[in-house]
């Protein structure tokens, strides 16, 4: 398993939608395991392919507790089927957007099918941390960040410093 750099805001890679994966092999096995590690190293509770520059339709979630015993769920061409129209508001935060957090309103729960990662379709009914932490990823397959949920100026606030924090690290 390797640890990958993340991709951080302001990088256009962030908006870009996901293709579609095809096929459940060995490479893509690597390529969870590969996620799995660096999700957990960063530490964050849930990962993107695209995060790691992989522009392709699958993200990685572990929302068990500290002290807890890990458990790593793989999700393969995630969509959410159904929506509550109840509402909940979570703190978030990005590892794409490192040390910045912001409430977010999502739907309190949500119905996604996804394939496991033998293949297998899978559904789950998710509420709490794991329905907030699916969309938070699944927007990401879309090009969608958790920023777009706050205000125009605070978003454009937070865009800025990220663009000035590359720039300088550019030079």
């Amino acid at each position: 398993m390797t640890i990958k750099p993340l991709i951080i805001l302001p990088d256009p890679l962030l908006r870009q939608i996901s293709k579609p994966i095809e096929r459940v092999d060995a490479d893509l096995q690597r390529l969870a395991d590969d996620m799995l590690e660096t999700m957990y190293d960063a530490p964050g509770i849930g990962l993107a392919a695209i995060q790691i520059g992989v522009s392709r339709r699958m993200l990685v979630i572990d929302v068990s507790r500290e002290g807890e015993e890990k458990q790593p769920q793989v999700f393969i061409n995630p969509e959410i089927v159904t929506s509550s129209d109840e509402r909940s508001v979570y703190e978030e935060g990005c590892l794409s957007i490192p040390d910045y957090y912001a409430e977010v309103e999502r739907p309190a729960v949500v119905s996604v099918k996804y394939l496991d990662r033998n293949g297998k379709e899978q559904t789950v009914e998710a509420d709490g941390l794991l329905a907030t932490c699916l969309q938070h990823e699944i927007d990401h397959l879309n090009g969608v960040l958790f920023i777009d949920y706050i205000s125009r100026l605070k978003r454009e606030m937070v865009i800025k410093k990220f663009t000035k924090a590359a720039k300088s690290k550019a030079l």
